[in-house]
């Protein structure tokens, strides 16, 4: 992977604009915390924004840029790129929708990846590659 610093940081998520939104939602969810979650050594920049009265309110200091991609092969070809490249992601897939987490894996497991349906990715990396990356997606809206 590259070196990401301090300064150059970003998350970029690529998002199915065909999956309705609450599903797509969930599944932005369920990426983002993989992503943090599975990547320990990765400082994701999370601090604490406290309020005056002490009160606690925890996220992350870098950008957070949430995209749309036309339909499941352009994320699959994104996911490649960021293969390619060393890049740090998480994907989600509609084999990971139906059934407790245990069935989720073993449907999983049975679909080749050319057939799989992608919701979305999640990126954490250097913000020139990410956007060199991801310059053909739109904004989210």
């Amino acid at each position: 992977m590259a070196t990401i610093t301090m300064e150059s940081t970003k998350f970029v998520a690529v998002l199915n604009k065909k999956i309705e939104t609450g599903k797509v939602m969930n599944a932005l969810a369920h990426m983002t915390v993989g992503l943090v979650g599975s990547n320990p050594d990765i400082d994701m920049g999370v601090v604490n924004y406290a309020d005056n009265d002490g009160g606690k309110h925890v996220a992350s200091k870098f950008p957070y840029i949430i995209l749309r991609a036309d339909n499941s092969n352009k994320i699959r070809t994104l996911r490649n790129a960021c293969i390619e490249k060393g890049i740090t992601f998480a994907s989600f897939t509609s084999a990971m929708t139906v059934g407790t987490w245990e069935e989720q894996i073993e449907r999983s497991k049975a679909i080749p990846e050319a057939e799989l349906e992608y919701y979305g990715i999640c990126l954490i990396g250097e913000k020139g590659v990410l956007d060199e990356l991801t310059k053909k997606f739109s904004l989210w809206v």
